[in-house]
């Protein structure tokens, strides 16, 4: 092993990351981090905290980068082969993702509230520790009716809960006198476990006095949770108030986005677009590219780097500006990061279904579809071959040939077919009714409802998208079973969608039919045949086999691991009896870079309420998933750093 040679990789790496966090400190600018649904534009001010997290992640970044670069004394790329390329790789997510979480810690972004109500029986209160297990502790209280009313009122205060609310505001929400308010917080204020957890801003004796409860601030679990989650385009977060500035800083959210456009094509994709593609880019991104090649009609990824590179750059400034109709420039810019790379990291908790937009619905789902398809074949689409033939029918000829392929064919099937489903069941079950609906309401406009928000969720999940515009936790039985059957689908080899990859399930099921019907007819020789072409290699065949049988033990050894380590206490009581059901759900999102699951991990919800332990299992899920299973175990093999070659 070349040690130095990966040491060289790794500095350009952190050096990349530093500068990718540098540009993000314009975004603490006011005027660049106005978001479309701020209503109060003249109170945002210049975020010092987001800029310090950022500036010392960078010095931090430099540092790093700078003491990697002089262990390699002045090495070179011409000496990384296929073993130091995956080394070089491996090492490259994980310190990508450590640096990539500093940020988040020191900015100090909150996530959580340090109280919860369990019942009106009793609270629970988060206790300041670092047990690996144990994150809330239940605080036998009786509320009364009034007390649990105005503390439900200040957890869930109104757009800034970092400002408060105000005992007025308190009054109106919950119909009770300011009298009966004021007892109310004095009874609370004075209870073990309850008053260190709520903070006064005033004078107690009036009435405008702001109250609000402390919150959670991101530790070392949070932090490479989040990191994790945005450069392998998961999706999935902690933070429960993106809208508030004082908790989450704007620049420190698009950070957030940023960390989703580096990890869409891949960090070391990206890098060697701009520092070339050498034979060691080459064998870079071979150990990098997740999926099995396939040959034909796709030239590989690795031989083309700067040209599906700048097709990525050209779809996310191309989404960016149509979604300038509907958005401002963070938010465009944001949104169109999380949907080419297919990550579903957004600005608002209600996700894409804060803009309340057809246009925007049907923009996004036309580009996550651009997202989840092999990109050799966008380039295709895009750039036309040589030829002595007119343009029009060069052009013509190329699209035949796109359209020929069996995976794109299958990929836009399933999602014709499980929009289907999820419309047809989710007519009869009323998952598309709204509350104005009336007896005048036509068929037409619940047709359009269900099309816009079916059609929306299936492309979101089957390119590992994540990203919601309706609570599908709230659907019928059927419709959350057939998101779930989704989530083992992803997208198509090639594109920056996660998951197991539609070419992988295409494989498996001719490999089932060839051993089926070698049971009576052991002696024909029957190829393996895709598109047309015939595909004999027996590594390839084996690899697919292995890899359908690991994910499958994974998935159960850890899904089994969560129900043991995992506490109760992370559900609601009335919530137990899904811990089962919940878990799986959060390791088949995770590993297959979804985002969102069912239940607590659902489009409302987050991963926030798992113990530190957990997120570091979902974290170590997130990695193998969005990058080769079996090239990031390899490196936990003693013999692998040892050997010559």
């Amino acid at each position: 092993m070349n040690y130095r040679v990966v040491s060289y990789f790794l500095s350009i790496v952190c050096f990349f990351v530093a500068a990718a966090m540098s540009v993000c400190c314009l975004f603490a600018i006011p005027w660049f981090g106005h978001r479309s649904l701020e209503e109060d534009y003249s109170s945002l001010s210049f975020e010092s905290d987001g800029v310090r997290g950022l500036l010392c992640s960078v010095a931090l970044s430099l540092v790093v980068g700078i003491l990697l670069r002089y262990w390699a004394k002045g090495e070179k790329s011409e000496g990384l082969y296929r073993k130091e390329a995956m080394a070089t790789v491996g090492l490259s997510w994980v310190i990508a993702t450590l640096l990539g979480g500093l940020p988040y810690m020191i900015a100090g972004v909150k996530y959580a509230p340090t109280i919860r109500l369990e019942s009106r029986q009793y609270a629970e209160v988060y206790e300041h520790n670092y047990h690996w297990r144990q994150n809330w502790e239940p605080y036998q209280l009786t509320l009364s009716d009034q007390q649990y009313r105005v503390l439900d009122a200040v957890i869930n205060a109104p757009q800034k809960p970092s400002v408060g609310i105000t005992i007025e505001k308190i009054s109106e929400v919950t119909q009770l006198l300011l009298a009966e308010v004021q007892q109310a917080l004095t009874v609370l204020q004075q209870t073990d476990g309850i008053k260190a957890k709520l903070t006064l801003d005033g004078n107690e004796t009036e009435a405008k006095t702001r109250i609000r409860v402390t919150w959670i601030r991101m530790g070392f679990g949070d932090a490479i949770f989040e990191s994790q989650s945005g450069f392998s385009t998961t999706g999935a977060t902690v933070i429960s108030k993106l809208e508030d500035h004082g908790f989450v800083p704007h620049c420190i959210l698009f950070w957030r986005s940023t960390t989703h456009f580096l990890g869409g094509l891949g960090i070391i994709v990206l890098f060697v677009v701009l520092l070339g593609g050498s034979s060691a880019g080459k064998a870079l991104m071979r150990a990098e590219m997740p999926g099995p090649t396939k040959e034909g009609n796709t030239p590989r990824m690795q031989h083309a780097a700067w040209r599906f590179g700048s097709l990525y750059i050209a779809l996310n400034t191309t989404l960016a500006i149509l979604l300038l109709f509907e958005m401002n420039l963070f938010d465009a810019l944001c949104h169109a990061f999380g949907t080419m790379a297919t990550g579903g990291f957004s600005t608002y908790d209600t996700s894409v279904g804060a803009f309340n937009s057809a246009y925007v619905d049907y923009v996004i789902t036309f580009f996550m579809v651009l997202a989840g398809t092999n990109f050799a074949l966008l380039y295709l689409l895009v750039i036309l071959k040589a030829g002595n033939e007119s343009r029009f029918v060069r052009w013509k000829t190329q699209i035949r040939q796109v359209l020929k392929d069996t995976e794109l064919r299958v990929y836009l099937g399933i999602i014709g077919m499980a929009t289907f489903l999820v419309m047809l069941y989710g007519l009869s079950y009323g998952d598309w009714d709204v509350p104005n609906d009336t007896a005048d309401t036509t068929i037409f406009e619940k047709l359009s409802r269900s099309l816009r928000y079916g059609l929306f969720q299936v492309v979101a999940i089957i390119t590992t998208t994540g990203f919601g515009t309706h609570d599908f936790n709230e659907w019928n039985q059927f419709g959350r079973a057939l998101l779930l059957g989704l989530m083992f689908i992803g997208g198509c080899a090639g594109s920056t969608g996660g998951g197991m990859k539609v070419i992988r399930h295409i494989l498996f099921v001719k490999i089932l039919r060839q051993e089926a019907e070698h049971l009576y007819h052991p002696n024909v020789v029957m190829p393996l045949k895709l598109g047309g072409e015939t595909f004999d290699d027996k590594e390839m065949r084996r690899g697919i086999l292995a890899y359908f049988g690991f994910v499958a033990i994974l998935f159960m050894t850890t899904w089994l691991l969560l129900m043991a380590v995992e506490p109760d206490t992370t559900w609601h009581q009335d919530d137990l009896s899904n811990k089962i059901v919940d878990n799986a759900s959060a390791v088949i999102a995770t590993l297959n870079n979804i985002g969102p699951g069912l239940g607590i991990v659902g489009a409302t919800s987050n991963y926030g309420a798992y113990s530190p332990f957990s997120k570091l299992i979902f974290t170590w899920l997130m990695m193998l998933g969005r990058l080769e299973i079996f090239s990031i175990l390899i490196l936990f093999s003693p013999a692998f750093w040892l050997s010559r070659r």
